[in-house]
């Protein structure tokens, strides 16, 4: 059995991503080794930290280096186990990498309970969901009347931290780029209002919709979105940095200047990653599936189709084509 594999080609480092960046391979799968478990890809998630991964940035992951399958959570299906608890035609996720088809040890897969829910673990009820559960409510700690404020609002993490943040009782206002995102906050997730900085000031429309200050903002973004928030903090507000994707292309990203305003709003900020909070996941997965059964929770995918459509799909993050959890189907 043959495997076409996409290699990491380049380091992106200080620079945006590049179809260049990743070379096709084919590789021929031998005899299933002892305590093995071969899986075919059927779905892979993108997300914005895969750039860091593949820039091999402390933190984010390791042994990224050129010529190696590139890194991706998955989720595919067992068509030949040597692990007892792995069965023939199992659903798994796990990191199984571009590939079609890969062996895995045990240790590094899940199993999942059907393949019908299988695309939810890689969104809302995985990395994704709880990303956004535990960056919001551990670290922003919204309470009832807050102004939530969240950047890169039409994406999978921000998406669902906008709705969170609605079920806590607040008031929550979303950063995203052209009318069609900003319409979909308001409308569909209920937000109560959304920032076009394609089109609009953002500091002055802050400064419109929040007159008594921001008091959560969850920042996917980076960059001028975190400046012009900084600027309008109130009194103790708490600023999660989860995510930086405006300065991922920049080989000398800046700080913020407006960072003293944290000072002098007597705020805090704090960055989030969602290692060590693993013993907690059962809880706020059975949580996160609660508002989806009642509703509470709308969950839009960005779904793109196609092994030689892999590296593309990864670059739409970057462009803000996507809206809402990018996923490719192979």
């Amino acid at each position: 059995m043959r495997s076409r594999q996409w290699l990491i080609n380049g380091n992106p480092r200080g620079r945006a991503i590049e179809l260049g960046d990743f070379a096709e391979a084919s590789v021929e799968l031998g005899a299933l080794e002892p305590r093995r478990v071969r899986v075919r890809t059927d779905w892979l998630s993108f997300d914005p930290a895969q750039k860091a991964q593949l820039e091999n940035v402390s933190g984010y992951a390791s042994g990224n280096e050129l010529g190696n399958v590139m890194v991706g959570r998955g989720v595919g299906t067992v068509v030949e186990s040597r692990a007892d608890q792995f069965p023939v035609g199992a659903t798994v996720m796990g990191p199984l990498g571009w590939q079609e088809v890969a062996d895995h040890a045990p240790a590094a897969l899940t199993l999942l309970p059907d393949a019908e829910s299988a695309r939810a673990y890689l969104g809302v009820l995985g990395t994704t969901g709880l990303t956004a559960y535990f960056g919001l409510l551990d670290v922003g700690r919204p309470e009832p009347g807050d102004t939530v404020v969240v950047s890169g609002a039409a994406g999978a993490v921000g998406s669902i931290v906008g709705q969170i943040a609605k079920i806590a009782g607040a008031r929550v206002i979303g950063i995203a780029g052209g009318a069609a995102k900003c319409e979909w906050l308001i409308e569909e997730l209920g937000f109560d209002a959304a920032i076009d900085y394609k089109a609009e000031r953002t500091k002055h429309r802050l400064r419109e919709l929040c007159p008594g200050g921001v008091d959560v903002f969850f920042d996917n973004v980076g960059g001028s979105a975190l400046n012009d928030v900084l600027a309008c903090v109130a009194t103790g507000a708490r600023v999660v940095v989860c995510g930086g994707i405006a300065r991922y292309n920049d080989a000398r990203p800046t700080g913020p200047a407006n960072y003293f305003n944290i000072v002098f709003r007597q705020a805090t900020m704090q960055g989030f990653l969602l290692k060590g909070y693993e013993h907690r996941y059962p809880v706020a997965q059975a949580r996160l599936r609660q508002w989806l059964e009642d509703g509470a929770l709308l969950v839009r995918e960005d779904i793109q189709r196609g092994f030689d459509n892999i590296p593309a799909t990864l670059l739409r993050l970057f462009s803000g084509a996507n809206i809402g959890k990018q996923l490719l189907r192979l």
